[in-house]
């Protein structure tokens, strides 16, 4: 438990004195209401005690604002009927409760009570001082007082600690919050909340105690909670959180289970303030156990005529690989879903695990069950105020009047979170109007999904430029993506707009629109281009790890400027200048292993698509491409391998010569060589001009892993080994050139290693690559150092 006495130690005083002096209060105005105003009195306390009143009439005095009428009916006191003083007392703390006088008084006076009141000042105004984080207008939202009402220290006070719980919430626990009054005339005051903000609270050091098969700095690489480090004055992940811990503990089971631990759990979570409470030290205590491997499977069923034996076959689990819970519910899923397609239903999958403890293994029969014929009466959602009802329900695929599969609502809850839309998601069930009924509630809290960027890019081949975006992942709560970018350079700019519509007429069809402009004069190159159009297209699933995209493409791509200056110019390139329109149809077939979710971190990814342009402008040809990439992660996860195979070709059509801005040009592909550094070139022309090439092929090797460096800096190292090559010209470009400069547009291997420094940085991830060409050509042009953009396929 976090200790945050000392940050609320001077409210705490503040309070605990108003308690006192509320208290002596009571008993000092309590004396008369009970026995009357004879101080002789007081001696017989007992006899005073037994004394009955009754009353004819009630007077108030003292009051401003508040009507006699409105405090008499507070009271609750039926005039002529006998009272003890009990029931004065009764009255006393019914009217004290309301927070409205700051001394009350009651004295019988014969058959008629006196209540004199002293009212509370009323607020003039409210203010906000010391505050520079959060404006005053977002404080004012968290109180209750309110100016030109009756003025409340309980309230204030309440209001106080409110405002200094918002501070907490964002790890700000040295947060003083400090109600004060100035008093105004007429019984007016104004209400000042004096606000010392402090330092965020960082977290110091993470510990974890009871770890044996994977180190604290793997397991601190998990948890969503930092250790202050390098950049702690700009990582928000570093600052305490208390409610990030539910998220790293679910976090950390989840590493664990996913690797067999089926038997981990946390002990305990300790955090404590650092001495001088500028930190917080935090502490897992976690119990690992054995790691479990599956063992036999099997299916079985009790439900009467139905045979499990059809359904073994959709079981994708391997004897011998690592209990993983993630890969059970992906065969419950796939199984129940062919059985859904069957039109059997009211059938669950329940997993029977038996262990082998001495083998570490966990034998498991997939059992088909008949479940209770319960249906979905409806769905109520709540909490969107922007995300339409439909936006949320299609992530369900169960619809009012479905049978029920808590799988199928939970498998719905997990798709919301992911949309990234909301801060928190509460899925639950409750009994229907009948007992055959149920209805899912859906409890949401949005979260801000729109971002307006400006920044700087940098990039050894490109210079320094600038970057506008502008990005809407929830547009208009209809769950549409809308993207806005402008980038600027030296020598280049470029703006993108595009629109995503994830559900096409209610379809899981996605509809993409992308219009874009580009003006460049690339690096190592002797010409200008520029290039604009539009690209609408259709994705739709094909498997679950499958998917289709069908696409049109309208270009203009127009060359200018080439060899501007130069003794001898390309006569390639100068045959290539103008003005020419692209209007192309294309597919591509994606397939992702990472898409099931079993481990977003480890898989393959393959995708092929063609382009066939012709069908309206100049351009005729037939743009081929195909990727494979794999990785995975070794040594405890520390280590990440990757391998990326890539390849290209542009195949003219109808006697067509190819142009520069259509060819490939080793744009990053291979490190190690610069942008237009390696392929076909130009050897006769005095700037020995790059060409690009029809085809290309790149092998791409890398290891990414840790160097040392606490975790919390962000820094860690990668080595890397590309090969490949830019090659392949038509006979019509060929024909322009000498037979040197011919033989540059032949295949040659080019290969390149290096070393690459990672840092994650608060303007992004950094990517530096320390490069080698260890076979390469007399005219290329290497790059020995690059400074990028890290990305991953």
């Amino acid at each position: 438990m976090h200790d945050t006495s000392g940050c609320r130690a001077a409210g705490a005083e503040r309070r605990g004195a108003r308690r006192r002096l509320s208290s002596l209060g009571v008993l000092l105005l309590s004396s008369p209401l009970i026995l009357g105003t004879g101080a002789a009195l007081v001696a017989s306390a007992p006899a005073a005690q037994a004394q009955s009143y009754r009353f004819t009439s009630i007077k108030v005095e003292g009051n401003q604002h508040i009507e006699s009428g409105t405090i008499v009916s507070i009271l609750h006191l039926q005039r002529g009927k006998a009272l003890s003083a009990a029931d004065l007392n009764d009255a006393y703390q019914r009217l004290a409760q309301k927070h409205l006088f700051e001394s009350i008084v009651l004295t019988p006076r014969g058959n008629t009570l006196v209540v004199k009141v002293t009212e509370y000042p009323t607020i003039d105004k409210i203010a906000f001082e010391g505050n520079e984080r959060y404006k005053d207008k977002e404080l004012s939202k968290l109180i209750k007082s309110t100016a030109h009402r009756v003025y409340s220290p309980a309230q204030a006070e309440a209001d106080a600690a409110t405002i200094a719980k918002f501070y907490y919430a964002r790890g700000r626990y040295a947060a003083i919050v400090t109600p004060k009054i100035i008093k105004r005339p007429d019984n007016a005051v104004d209400l000042v909340f004096e606000i010392r903000e402090g330092k965020t609270t960082e977290v110091q050091r993470i510990s974890i105690i009871g770890n044996q098969h994977f180190t604290n700095r793997r397991l601190r690489q998990v948890l969503a909670t930092k250790q202050a480090g390098l950049l702690h004055q700009f990582i928000q992940s570093d600052t305490y959180l208390h409610e990030r811990i539910a998220e790293d503990r679910q976090k950390l089971t989840e590493f664990y289970q996913r690797r067999g631990f089926i038997d981990f759990e946390i002990l305990d979570v300790a955090s404590e303030f650092e001495r001088n409470r500028s930190g917080f030290f935090l502490t897992f205590t976690v119990h690992e156990g054995l790691p479990y491997t599956f063992g036999k499977i099997t299916m079985a069923s009790d439900v009467p005529g139905l045979s499990a034996k059809p359904y073994e076959k959709a079981l994708r689990i391997r004897a011998g690989s690592t209990y993983s819970p993630l890969v059970m519910k992906d065969n419950i899923r796939r199984i129940e879903n062919i059985l859904a397609e069957q039109g059997v239903t009211f059938v669950t999958v329940d997993p029977v695990i038996t262990r082998d403890r001495a083998n570490q293994k966990l034998n498991i029969v997939f059992t088909l069950k008949k479940s209770p014929r319960v249906f979905v009466q409806r769905i109520d959602i709540q909490g969107n105020t922007t995300t339409l009802d439909r936006v949320i329900r299609r992530q369900f695929h169960t619809a009012e009047g479905d049978p029920f599969n808590p799988r199928k609502i939970q498998a719905a809850a997990d798709r919301l979170r992911k949309l990234g839309y909301f801060s928190d998601v509460e899925v639950s069930t409750k009994p229907g109007s009948g007992p055959d009924e149920v209805i899912v509630d859906v409890n949401v809290k949005e979260k801000p999904t729109g971002s307006l960027t400006f920044g700087l890019s940098y990039g050894v081949s490109s210079g320094v430029g600038a970057v506008v975006n502008f990005a809407e992942s929830n547009f208009l709560g209809r769950g549409q993506a809308v993207n806005f970018q402008i980038n600027t350079g030296v020598n280049n700019a470029s703006s993108v707009v595009s629109f995503v519509e994830p559900y096409l007429l209610g379809r899981d069809v996605q509809f993409g629109f992308n219009a874009f402009y580009s003006r460049q004069n690339y690096y190592n190159t002797y010409f200008d281009s520029s290039s604009y159009g539009v690209q609408p297209s259709l994705t739709f699933p094909v498997s679950n790890n499958g998917k289709l995209t069908l696409n049109y493409r309208f270009a203009s791509d127009s060359m200018s400027n080439v060899d501007s200056g130069a003794a001898v110019p390309s006569a390639v390139l100068q045959s290539e200048v103008g003005s020419r329109t692209t209007s192309s149809l294309g597919y591509e077939y994606s397939f992702d292993s990472r898409r099931t979710g079993l481990d977003p971190n480890d898989g393959i990814m393959m995708s092929f698509g063609q382009d066939f342009a012709g069908a309206g402008g100049a351009n005729r040809y037939i743009k081929t491409s195909a990727k494979l990439a794999g990785q995975t992660r070794i040594f405890d996860d520390e280590v990440t391998l990757r391998a990326t195979l890539k390849g290209g070709l542009l195949s003219m059509l109808s006697g067509q010569s190819s142009r520069a801005v259509d060819r490939y040009n080793n744009n990053g592909e291979i490190r190690g060589f610069r942008p237009w550094g390696i392929g076909p070139r130009d050897l006769n022309a005095t700037n020995q001009d790059a060409l690009g090439g029809n085809k290309f092929a790149v092998l791409r090797l890398e290891a990414d892993f840790p160097l040392g460096l606490p975790a919390e800096y962000g820094i860690s190292g990668g080595v890397f080994w590309d090969m490949g090559s830019v090659w392949g010209l038509n006979s019509s470009e060929l024909a322009l050139m000498t037979a040197s400069s011919q033989d540059t547009a032949k295949f040659h291997l080019r290969s390149a290693i290096g070393l690459s420094i990672f840092w994650k940085t608060p303007i992004g991830p950094l990517r530096f690559n320390f490069s080698h060409a260890i076979k390469k050509e007399s005219y290329d042009r290497v790059q020995n150092f690059d400074l990028t953009i890290s990305s991953q396929f």
